[in-house]
């Protein structure tokens, strides 16, 4: 089987062909820049707006794993640009080229389209997917975090300072990127219970986490005691537009993330589990939270 994947040199990518390292797998990734170490895997070089790279890297493949996308942005009219024609083309090239199979990685935002324009965006780009004529599933991560992850590291520094603001009451479930990368792998076959099926991954933990819960269990990871602050939606927003201003595009705080973090339940549904017999997740979260701190700590980022 060839395998395409796009977004290999993402947090969520990354973590994917370190499983696949090693396999003897035929393995095609797209990237805007292709890495110096290239590992076992061939690379295209190109963008999602790209026809001619697209075509390369889907040619002869029975699947593609589409991962690409836009989590932030400061002008929203990117993720429409990224997010849903992004999409589309790779849909195009992949029915061109006579791929059979998708896996696309969306965002649990999507389930709430109306609360941001990243979760808008997610949403009609299922439908795209849904809408192709491929033998397509549909993974709609919680909250992702571990090794080379940026986002969550912002709140292990935050801990380590022993104060964390979170979003004011709440509740969201999380998954460590390696439980995501093997369950990516596992849905690339198909077949009954797995194909024109959307999932809701997570980490087996019943309710999710509270915000508080989390930020403590982030405290423990670093070895501090954490005092967890409450921030209600108004701070949440005004938050961001510090963010914004002070670091313009490579804030971490959007207002338009603001706008779905205040959200209360970010829990994952149990009707759309993943079957346990195709896969189940490995990595409990606190033990997950300690090996990112450590990997963090020997990476010279915290």
């Amino acid at each position: 089987m060839t395998l395409a994947l796009t977004g290999g040199t993402g947090f969520v990518g990354q973590a994917v062909l370190d499983l696949l390292e090693g396999s003897g797998e035929r393995v095609r990734v797209l990237a805007r820049k292709v890495p110096q170490d290239k590992r076992d895997f061939r690379w295209v070089e190109g963008s999602l707006n790209e026809p001619f790279a697209l075509s390369h890297l889907v040619a002869d493949a029975e699947c593609v794993i589409h991962i690409a996308g836009l989590t932030r942005a400061i002008n929203t009219d990117h993720f429409e640009i990224v997010n849903v024609t992004g999409t589309l083309n790779v849909v195009e090239a992949a029915v061109r080229a006579g791929a059979k199979r998708m896996v696309f990685v969306s965002s649990l935002a999507a389930r709430e389209p109306e609360l941001s324009a990243y979760g808008a965006s997610k949403r009609r780009a299922e439908t795209v997917v849904a809408a192709s004529g491929l033998d397509w599933t549909i993974v709609r991560p919680p909250g992702v975090y571990g090794p080379r992850d940026t986002d969550y590291l912002e709140m292990f520094k935050a801990a380590k300072k022993g104060v964390l603001p979170v979003p004011a009451g709440g509740r969201s479930s999380m998954i460590h990127v390696r439980d995501l990368a093997r369950l990516l792998l596992a849905l690339r076959a198909g077949g009954e219970g797995i194909t024109h099926e959307v999932f809701e991954p997570d980490d087996a933990r019943q309710g999710g986490w509270t915000h508080t819960d989390l930020a403590r269990s982030i405290g423990s990871a670093v070895g501090t005691s954490v005092t967890p602050i409450p921030l209600p939606g108004f701070a949440l927003k005004a938050a961001a537009m510090v963010d914004e201003r002070l670091r313009g595009r490579n804030a971490r705080l959007t207002r338009d993330r603001a706008s779905y973090l205040a959200h209360k339940d970010w829990t994952v549904s149990a009707r759309r589990a993943v079957p346990s017999a195709i896969w189940k997740p490995e990595i409990l979260t606190r033990e997950g939270l300690r090996q990112t701190a450590q990997w963090y700590r020997e990476a010279g980022m915290l």
